[in-house]
């Protein structure tokens, strides 16, 4: 399991929203490859990057940032946000990007994740499943469908996909905590383990993942919680590990 640091670009900055909200805005760095390097240096092993341009426009603005942290930073980037086609997904590789995120495509084109899975293999792509009240959103959580999440989840995995991120995202920049039985849920309906988003709130959060162990988490996303001090990523690392 690793802690993944994350850093959610909107209009070139590092922000977070409040529950998917675009009008609750908090900006906590103006240089992206600042960031990146902090989260390098306290020992993360993985980057989750969300163009939240991208994925309200559908068109991903921020690749050229995401090229340069790439270039840079030695650890990976798994990074989503408006990856609507083959080509936008092409675009994310070719800047460095290890792990492509799929996000609204999923809901209602399961072609186009066949697809990508056949020619970029299922070790390069991760599900991004955002869920509100148990029903997926899409368009950057702006819309919001009747297609249970659950469901979603059990026909990506027969798509062959085989990395999930599931957000919470009633939790999402609230700092309230995890629904444990909820990603337990998640990571049956998969068939493998998961990587936790949304709610992150203390180390009491990493404890009860470590508990609940490797074969429901895949990783923990944190953004928030760890940009306001609830905690450190040291800590979190250590934490999440079982040193705590």
């Amino acid at each position: 399991m690793h802690v993944i640091p994350a850093i959610d670009l909107y209009q070139g900055q590092v922000v977070r929203l409040a529950q998917g909200n675009y009008d609750c805005v908090t900006v906590y760095d103006s240089d992206p490859l600042h960031q990146a390097a902090a989260f390098a240096q306290a020992g993360a092993a993985l980057l989750h990057i969300v163009d939240l341009d991208g994925a309200k426009t559908g068109n991903p603005l921020n690749i050229d940032i995401i090229a340069r942290i790439a270039r840079e930073i030695d650890i990976p980037i798994e990074m989503g946000g408006g990856v609507r086609s083959r080509e936008v997904a092409q675009r994310l590789f070719d800047a460095g990007v290890a792990r492509v995120v799929l996000g609204t495509k999923l809901a209602h084109d399961f072609d186009f994740v066949q697809a990508l899975v056949s020619e970029f293999g299922p070790e390069r792509l991760v599900a991004g499943v955002d869920a509100r009240g148990g029903k997926v959103a899409t368009q950057g959580w702006v819309e919001e469908s009747t297609l249970d999440a659950l469901e979603l989840v059990s026909t990506l995995a027969r798509q062959g996909l085989r990395h999930l991120v599931y957000t919470d995202i009633s939790r999402d920049g609230m700092q309230t905590g995890i629904d444990i039985n909820l990603y337990k849920n998640v990571a049956a309906a998969a068939g493998f383990p998961v990587i936790v988003s949304g709610g992150i709130s203390s180390l009491l959060d990493f404890e009860q993942i470590h508990i609940a162990g490797d074969e429901i988490f895949e990783g923990v996303i944190t953004g928030r919680a760890l940009y306001e001090g609830a905690f450190n990523l040291h800590d979190a690392i250590a934490t999440l590990e079982g040193n705590y």
